[in-house]
């Protein structure tokens, strides 16, 4: 099944207000400072164009968590590219230990939340396989209509031996005595 616009719109806002809302999180609390809000919202519309491309029909877990931390990543370097007290108290470039605990940091939550959004995604889809068609906002995939296939009768003439023209077959089940 696909899902209609309105359906579309509602799963797509969902995803990129979890999405950049969970980025400004983990940077208000790992940098000290919150993103301004026209980067905010820079990095929603950016989350939101391939947010509505994936979001025609149900995807898989795995689909959900590498949207996740690919926009994770791209929101990660627009939040950073903005603030300077961000860029100062980041650790890029501080050394490899700390830089490995804040990527660990980094995909923990993302996955966490990946897997919060996946089950999200399998109970809406569960509960729209519920009502059907009932709802305007599922349509069918279409099938194309198979005809079905007309038998092929090959019939064949054995000619009949000129020997046996004149003979009357008496064939039969025997009389009774």
């Amino acid at each position: 099944m696909r899902a209609e616009l309105p359906l579309r719109l509602a799963r797509t806002a969902a995803f990129a207000a979890v999405c950049v809302g969970l980025a400004a999180l983990a940077h208000a609390m790992g940098g000290g400072s919150v993103p301004p809000p026209h980067t905010a919202a820079l990095g929603l519309g950016a989350v939101l164009l391939p947010a509505l491309a994936l979001s025609a029909r149900e995807r898989s877990a795995a689909t959900i968590n590498v949207a996740l931390v690919c926009a994770q990543f791209g929101l990660h370097e627009l939040f950073g590219a903005d603030g300077t007290a961000y860029v100062i108290s980041h650790s890029h470039g501080r050394g490899l230990g700390q830089a490995a605990g804040m990527l660990l940091a980094h995909l923990t939550a993302t996955l966490i939340t990946g897997w919060w959004l996946a089950r999200g995604e399998s109970a809406l889809w569960a509960l729209l396989h519920r009502l059907g068609h009932r709802l305007a906002l599922l349509r069918p995939v279409a099938v194309p209509a198979v005809r079905p296939a007309v038998p092929m009768v090959i019939v064949r003439i054995v000619p009949v031996d000129p020997l046996l023209l004149h003979c009357v077959p008496r064939r039969g089940p025997p009389l009774p005595a």
